[in-house]
């Protein structure tokens, strides 16, 4: 065989595939012609008309999530405050509770003293009976 007739029987089976192709093309086309396409174009819509609905939720749902981002973020700041505030409710507990304890000291050194100067009085007058 020749070169020739090798390349000629390559060209007709390649013209072949290309006429099997246009074939398959066309009936394509006719049914997408014949009304195909408005169902993929319904399909469409209803996949943008869904996509739309997710979106919006979506949207709502970061809408949501940056307010509580913020409340969360006042909360800390209220957390803080109020940290803050018992700290030093503690050191004035603590304050009043040594103030008490050194007034009680004081009465009770003030009471003893004055137990021991009536028992002085009280001697010497038992001690003239």
């Amino acid at each position: 065989m020749s070169f020739a007739i090798l390349a000629n029987a390559l060209t007709m089976i390649l013209c072949m595939a290309v006429l099997v192709q246009s074939v398959r093309m066309m009936r394509s086309l006719r049914t997408v012609k014949d009304g195909a396409l408005t169902e993929v174009v319904t399909a469409l819509e209803k996949a943008t008309a869904g996509a739309r609905s997710v979106l919006s939720e979506m949207k709502a749902t970061l809408t949501d999530s940056a307010q509580h981002a913020r409340l969360v973020d006042q909360a800390r700041g209220l957390r803080d405050e109020l940290s803050d505030m018992i700290g030093i409710a503690d050191a004035a507990c603590e304050r009043v509770v040594n103030a008490v304890g050194l007034a009680n000291s004081v009465r009770s050194a003030e009471a003893d003293a004055e137990a021991e100067a009536e028992e002085a009085e009280a001697k010497p007058e038992a001690e003239l009976a």
